[in-house]
């Protein structure tokens, strides 16, 4: 491909690989490259893979007008609490907010229950005269000469990053603002985050949590993005750096670097987008975006063709599927679910003796043990390798040449134990895998009023084609959609993501006694601020801002609230009934009933500013009927719905014409990922290019893979 005039680059680092994607605007067309990460210096595996994509490609670094980014280095942060070394000053009387929480334990009889530890132990939390009132009235003045001291102690404690949460700044931050500057002047060093801007709503604990957070990675933020701008900078690409953020928007470097929480799940999103991207080019609304990587899975739901969005989420989990058992970080964010499940998951037997596979990864370093890069324990990729799943010579575009004898000498002790064939213990690992996301995504799905079947599976990531089909007949889905080039479509999911701002106030008012005019003032000061960032972000976006207006609601009384889809202002005294009628439909279709009487708060309100970054989309892959065939020979590949090794045929992916059907069993290879197309399922070539599988007998098939997988988890070592 000759260097065009224009082009986009999207660079998505995961736990084991990081994917480059190059997209021409004139053209249409992506080209790709997949480079091992390298944890402990993340921007050297993007830099190389650049490099040796746009070398293999002959194209020209002065031709990128637009880079976005993606990474998990924040999230990995908070989990492996490895950010900077943070303090938290509040008001008098508030510093064990973040111990005291909301004294509820998420498992209730667990007598020796882990909580999540504060990410600021106690004796950095220190405490200043100051007071506001929850209408907003200044109480107690700050004592500007008591703050100043506190920042001191914790300076020479070396603390880094420093969080104010005053006591309902939400509804007046000037004691906030007044802290800041007064640290600003006083220690120009420190990096400082206030709750009113990271999370400006009711709820102290978790607007505590979450400016925390802000505080604690934000150092770390600040360097890494300066860091990769630089270097991207110093191989002569001199176009803007963009972050994707967990809500599935884009923005430019400087508001990522002021709130940096905001891109926690930034990886994750990019793979709902391509989800939802891929599902509307082959005329699919109602989709489950599939992501599987080399560490995690990631599934999220695509209802009408837009990805559910959250306000709320977990980090940093003490048990993965236990909802209360990590630090509640109120930003908005694609909703979804992510499973510890991917090719370097490590396959091991536990105290009671059965096969368990993760959530323990051997990730890039050392890596699975086909790598040969000193990896000895049997992982997911492993399997798959024995299986006839992966080609040796080609994996990840040939960044990597696997090996089937140290894949093979991995997995022989766990056969050994539990008394089978080498083949069969890795058909019992890729099985056990499979039933592990299935029944956390069977669970995602139900808990949000949803039945699987009625979703086509769009796959994504190295391993989303490995797995996919299986994972969908065990859930009851029929159709799944695997799109070309999906072992790297997050990174592409990048360059089709539009800008986007979330903005939100607390107002806590019954609507009975709401002043519209004011709220309606409200609103138009969030939009304003939204789209002061977005005109930041792409100062000649083709077109205006696509606003979306909501309201946290709920009757009068209650604890907590149901996001509330609004209509276009402006707002008058007619509107009560509007505001009302949404409520209760919101609140009819989660609880299924409405309550007869009680009045309806309005708690906070929000807005999603969006505005497309890209007028073109991409070209389709497809080719013309009557080339070259696409068949590129046979190989010999564990059948599991057979339970032997059989002769199937092998596809190129960039070879398969529109309209072209497979039947299964047969693998469909490209440089990113490998389809595998179960026993009695059939894949057609739609226009866009995507491959169209229907699994027949899907309910059957997943029913005795599931039963087993399940005697096999049981009775391996029996």
């Amino acid at each position: 491909m000759s260097s065009p005039s224009a082009l986009s680059l999207g660079i998505d680092i995961g736990g084991t690989f990081t994917d480059v994607v190059v997209y021409a605007h004139d053209t249409g067309r992506s080209l790709s490259h997949k480079e091992l990460t390298t944890p402990a210096a993340p921007h050297e595996g993007v830099i190389t893979g650049v490099r040796r994509l746009f070398e293999r490609e002959g194209l020209s670094y002065a031709a990128v007008e637009r880079v976005v980014h993606a990474t998990t280095l924040f999230t990995n942060a908070l989990i492996e609490r490895k950010g900077a070394p943070t303090g938290l000053i509040t008001t008098a009387g508030f510093r064990d907010t973040l111990e005291i929480a909301r004294e509820h334990k998420y498992e209730l009889y667990d007598l020796h229950i882990e909580m999540p530890a504060a990410l600021v132990p106690r004796h950095l939390r220190l405490e200043v005269p100051e007071r506001t009132g929850p209408d907003g009235t200044i109480i107690t003045a700050l004592d500007e000469a008591a703050l100043v001291a506190r920042a001191g102690e914790l300076v020479a404690a070396g603390v880094q990053s420093v969080a104010i949460i005053f006591l309902h700044a939400y509804a007046n931050p000037a004691n906030e603002k007044q802290a800041r500057v007064a640290l600003a002047t006083a220690y120009p060093q420190l990096f400082v985050s206030i709750s009113s801007e990271v999370s400006p709503q009711i709820r102290e604990y978790e607007r505590s949590v979450t400016t925390v957070a802000n505080a604690y990675v934000k150092p770390l933020a600040d360097g890494y993005l300066d860091l990769m701008t630089g270097e991207i900078r110093a191989i002569g690409i001199k176009a803007p750096l963009f972050m994707m953020l967990s809500n599935g928007g884009l923005t430019h470097v400087d508001e990522a670097k002021r709130v940096p929480i905001q891109l926690l799940e930034s990886g994750p999103a990019a793979g709902a987008l391509a989800g939802a991207y891929f599902g509307e080019r082959s005329s699919i609304e109602d989709v489950l975006a599939f992501d599987m990587g080399g560490t995690t899975a990631k599934l999220a739901i695509i209802d009408g063709g837009e990805p559910m969005i959250a306000h709320q989420f977990e980090a940093s989990r003490q048990k993965r599927l236990t909802e209360g058992s990590g630090l509640p970080i109120s930003i908005s964010t694609i909703e979804l679910i992510e499973i510890g499940a991917g090719g370097g998951s490590i396959a091991h037997v536990d105290p009671l003796g059965l096969i368990k596979v993760g959530p323990e990864s051997a990730a890039s370093t050392p890596g699975p043990a086909c790598y040969g890069r000193g990896g000895t324990q049997p992982t997911v990729t492993d399997a798959n390798l024995v299986l006839g799943y992966l080609d040796p010579a080609t994996f990840a575009g040939g960044t990597i040449e696997l090996d089937v004898a140290r894949a093979k000498a991995a997995i022989a002790p766990l056969a050994e134990q539990a008394g089978i064939s080498i083949p069969e213990m890795a058909w019992g690992i890729h099985s056990i895998v499979n039933e592990n996301m299935a029944a956390a995504a069977r669970v995602h799905v139900a808990e949000r009023g949803h039945t699987a079947s009625r979703f086509a599976m769009l796959l994504t990531g190295g391993g989303g084609p490995l797995h996919g089909c299986e994972v969908a007949q065990r859930l009851g889905a029929t159709r799944v959609v695997c799109p070309p080039g999906a072992g790297v479509a997050s990174a592409l999911g990048l360059l089709m993501a539009p800008a986007r701002v979330d903005r939100m106030a607390t107002v806590a008012k019954p609507i009975s006694r709401t002043d519209w005019r004011e709220l309606e003032g409200l609103y138009a000061q969030l939009e304003a601020e939204a789209f002061a960032v977005i005109d930041a972000t792409l100062p000649d976006h083709p077109s205006a801002p696509r606003v979306l207006r909501s309201a946290d609601m709920r009757f009068v009384g209650q604890g907590f609230e149901i996001v509330t889809t609004l209509p276009a202002g402006p707002y008058t005294d007619a509107s009560a009934k509007t505001f009302a009628e949404a409520f209760k439909a919101a609140y009819r279709q989660m609880f299924s009933q409405v309550m007869p009487l009680g009045d309806v708060e309005i708690v906070n309100i929000r807005i999603a500013a969006t505005v497309e970054a890209t007028a073109s989309g991409l070209a389709s892959t497809a080719v013309a009927a009557g080339g070259a065939s696409a068949l590129a020979g046979r190989h010999q590949v564990w059948v599991g719905a057979r339970k032997r090794y059989e002769d199937v045929p092998v596809y190129s992916r960039e070879r398969l014409a529109a309209g072209e059907t497979i039947q299964g069993p047969a693998l469909v290879q490209e440089a990113s990922s490998t389809l595998v197309l179960p026993a009695d399922s059939q894949a057609r070539v739609d226009s866009s290019g995507s491959l169209i599988i229907d699994l027949a007998l899907a309910g059957e098939a997943g029913a005795s893979e599931s039963a087993g997988a399940s005697n096999l988890n049981t009775n391996a070592l029996s």
